[in-house]
């Protein structure tokens, strides 16, 4: 049972590498928070914050985006959105205690309140949940505000619900009709089959944004101003510096690839390290999936496995998307 909820059951959904997702599912995202902010210089201090451009962020849609050091090492990667007279801003609970903080060094000269918020989040997902979505929160905007919380379109099957802890029982008792409960795991499948970056702890501060494909699921703009990292930002651009990039692979694994967790490509006859996992799914099937950032110049034919595992080869798989694109 969930922390929030006092009558549903979310647990995890066994799925297999060749099974077909739910046509409609309800998820805890109890792995997520939101960064809220408000007040009349949120749009202004946040421009000079991150990568996206906040400032042409329309009110219908959301944005990828990332908040880097000076260094330009993200520090986490967030989706933007309109949220209860501000913005939101979903990202991984694991980086909350040490990325909020950062964001919220300066406001103290800018008139914005920043916070974690307090909101449930839930996920729907599936072929059905663009109807139900419909039904529940009509109109035709990606981001759809509501009474007591703000729906908001992932991609062709995915919805963000983020709801104030006093509707939510009653509005995620409504979302389930005809839905299969689950937990965190499938919105994990469906963000590394989408080939979605993500910062967790275990990943913080080790990568600038094109390292993750930021660039390719548009949460760099290189048109707006000054924002912190923006330096390295530009020169991995316009001088070519990056060399990493994210990559989708599957193989053989009796447990869940974690974050952080060592990757280790052929060289010859030998092997070395050859990237770092982002995230990881684990099917029933005793196969796994996973993101992992890799040289962008591998050579064809190399192979990869797990540094904890190395009886099982993986192989690299197409992405969704162009790295060209920007």
């Amino acid at each position: 049972m969930s922390t929030w909820s006092t009558t549903l059951h979310f647990e995890h959904l066994p799925v297999a590498s060749s099974d077909t997702l739910p046509t409609l599912s309800l998820i805890d995202l109890s792995d997520w928070s939101l960064v809220t902010l408000v007040g009349d210089d949120k749009k202004s201090y946040l421009q000079g914050q991150v990568t996206c451009d906040v400032v042409t962020l329309d009110p219908a849609h959301s944005t990828f985006g990332a908040h880097c050091d000076a260094k330009g090492k993200m520090r986490t990667i967030f989706r933007i959105f309109n949220h209860q007279q501000g913005y939101a801003l979903l990202q991984r609970k694991s980086i909350m205690a040490t990325q909020l903080p950062e964001l919220k060094k300066y406001a103290v000269f800018s008139k914005v309140d920043i916070e974690e918020g307090q909101d449930v989040l839930l996920g729907l997902c599936g072929e059905n949940a663009q109807t139900v979505i419909d039904q529940h929160f009509p109109g035709s905007d990606d981001v759809r505000a509501f009474e007591g919380g703000t729906a908001v379109k992932i991609d062709a099957q995915r919805w963000l619900i983020a709801v104030a802890a006093d509707h939510a029982d009653t509005l995620a008792t409504q979302l389930a009709n005809n839905a299969q409960l689950a937990t965190t795991s499938l919105w994990d499948l469906y963000d590394i089959k989408a080939a979605f970056p993500r910062i967790e702890a275990a990943t913080e501060l080790e990568f600038i944004p094109q390292a993750m494909n930021l660039h390719a699921v548009g949460g760099i703009s290189f048109k707006k101003g000054c924002y912190v990292g923006q330096e390295t930002v530009a020169r991995a651009k316009y001088r070519g510096t990056n060399k990493r990039a994210m990559y989708q692979l599957q193989g053989a694994s009796e447990q869940c690839p974690q974050a952080g967790e060592v990757l280790e490509r052929s060289v010859g006859e030998n092997w070395r390290k050859g990237g770092t996992v982002i995230a990881g799914y684990q099917f029933s099937d005793n196969q796994a999936i996973t993101l992992v950032v890799l040289p962008n110049d591998l050579d064809e034919g190399t192979q990869f496995r797990l540094a904890e595992h190395p009886e099982a080869l993986w192989t690299v798989q197409a992405l969704p998307y162009s790295l060209d694109d920007e």
